[in-house]
């Protein structure tokens, strides 16, 4: 009897040791859950991108961190949801509340934000800032004007990218610098001269509302057109995205690791927006 108690301990330790070290698990993996969700809530949210409008800019299969405390927070940016670029799929006790709190800061002329479309605040966009409330906006033959004055647009080399659908796909591309009245540069495309969004009205920003544009001009739904986008209201920002930290070829998902050697973009890594 003694003998087979002698052999009993040991397993007993043995199985005590392993349900201690399951529970060891599971807690770290409850901790780092709750630190990627406060980091999700109050810091960073990370975006991938779904389509072309940002070219050259951003590219299908770029992954970003959006800044949330860059505008601080309103009911859009400050909740508890589980996504994908696009769409939002669940939302977890919202906390409905009008305008921003903790406004760290103002949207800037120049800045790449992610923000809940005005017209249906279930899906994410993302463009740039390109007027402010109060500014007057207009294109005039493919020519961007602020408040009446030509924003200053340089012709540099053309742009060839194999993964650029439409019209454009895999031939030269004509691409321009911008340089909006802040200093603020950036690349643009002009995919189909005289396209049907390079002559527009002038319009005028209302106030505490944003007039927003992809860098893509002719394959882009942004604020130039009314009713699907419009002026974006202050408060349906998410953030502002800050930078690159991954990147894979179209067509490629994240989770198909076994293509990450053919198929990662490693010099898009780390690119700041």
């Amino acid at each position: 009897m003694h003998k087979k108690d002698y052999h009993m301990a040991p397993a007993q330790d043995m199985r005590q040791k392993s349900e201690e070290g399951v529970w060891e698990t599971v807690k770290v993996i409850i901790q780092a859950l709750l630190i990627a969700f406060f980091v999700r809530t109050f810091f960073y949210q990370p975006f991938n991108i779904p389509s072309e409008s940002m070219y050259p800019t951003l590219k299908v299969g770029d992954y970003l961190f959006v800044s949330k405390l860059s505008y601080g927070y309103s009911k859009y940016s400050f909740n508890f949801s589980f996504g994908g670029f696009g769409t939002t799929w669940i939302t977890c006790c919202p906390i409905d509340f009008p305008g921003r709190v903790v406004l760290a800061d103002t949207p800037k002329r120049g800045d790449v934000a992610v923000f809940k479309l005005p017209t249906d605040t279930n899906i994410d966009y993302i463009k740039r800032v390109i007027g402010l409330p109060g500014d007057r906006i207009q294109m005039r033959d493919g020519v961007l004007f602020i408040n009446g004055e030509m924003v200053k647009k340089e012709r540099i080399e053309d742009y060839v990218d194999g993964e650029v659908m439409g019209e454009g796909g895999g031939h030269p591309i004509q691409q321009y610098e911008e340089t909006l009245p802040n200093g603020v540069k950036y690349r643009v495309l002009d995919q189909v001269p005289n396209g049907s969004a390079d002559n527009t009205i002038e319009y005028v920003v209302p106030p505490a509302h944003y007039f927003m544009m992809g860098d893509n001009r002719d394959n882009s739904e942004d604020s130039r057109f009314l009713d699907v986008v419009g002026y974006v209201p202050i408060e349906n920002y998410v953030g502002r995205a800050d930078i690159i930290f991954f990147s894979i070829s179209r067509g490629t998902t994240l989770w198909e690791v076994w293509k990450w050697p053919f198929e990662i973009r490693w010099g898009r890594f780390l690119n700041l927006l």
